[in-house]
């Protein structure tokens, strides 16, 4: 089955390079970066290591992956698997190998997990970290018996045809347990996998900052409100 991978991108000109380095050692189908209006030198980055660019200027992480889809859906007709990395080198993009396995093995979704994998010390910020916990608590509550997710983590991987069931729609912060939220509700088989993770290049747009993060955080109670 042919594997092709999303990367949502904002001003990550420094990272971008080293996450597509690594991807292109794996022999994905097609790796697509999604520059989310980047005001650096990204799009030189993304294009420079073949990978195939796009431009979103609706700002937001949402709004970045669903132009993603937008483009996988209308090239790809056959069964796939997706994968999601992001654009900052926090994550060791070649483990993403080990999610693909997972649906290779008859996983509908497999989540690379942060908090059952090896963090950098650091590199999870301990709001961030309580965050992530609390809502897969949520989740948990909310479908009792289903699937226990550990994290929130960018890292997935999911087959295309579950992905358009699933009808995204949010265009930011929820992006991520709307995904897991509608695969709970779906019935998806789902699997994680532990993934390793380190410190960011540059700053996060989100976990890096005690507001960021309570605005994410108020977006994911919503998004759990909004699609359960």
């Amino acid at each position: 089955m042919d594997k092709v991978i999303i990367i949502p991108a904002y001003n990550e000109e420094k990272s971008i390079g080293f996450v597509l380095r690594d991807l292109n050692t794996l022999g994905i189908k097609e790796i697509i970066v999604v520059d989310n209006n980047s005001t650096d030198k990204t799009k030189d980055e993304i294009i420079g290591h073949g990978a195939t660019y796009l431009l979103e200027k609706k700002m937001g992480y949402g709004s970045a992956c669903l132009k993603g889809l937008e483009y996988v859906f209308s090239n790809y007709s056959s069964e796939i698997l997706i994968g999601f990395v992001d654009g900052d080198y926090s994550d060791n993009p070649k483990e993403i190998e080990l999610l693909f396995k997972e649906c290779e093995k008859g996983s509908d979704f497999c989540l690379g997990s942060r908090i059952a994998g090896e963090s950098e010390p650091g590199s999870l910020f301990i709001h961030a970290s309580l965050g992530n916990k609390f809502a897969c608590l949520v989740m948990s509550l909310l479908y009792p018996g289903t699937f226990k997710f550990s994290d929130l983590g960018p890292m997935r991987v999911i087959k295309k045809s579950k992905l358009q069931e699933l009808s995204m729609v949010d265009k930011n912060f929820g992006w991520t347990i709307e995904m897991q939220m509608k695969a709970l509700k779906g019935n998806l088989e789902i699997s994680e996998v532990p993934v390793s993770y380190k410190k960011r290049i540059g700053k996060s747009k989100i976990s890096g900052s005690i507001i960021g993060s309570l605005k994410a955080s108020i977006k994911i109670l919503y998004s759990m409100y909004l699609y359960y």
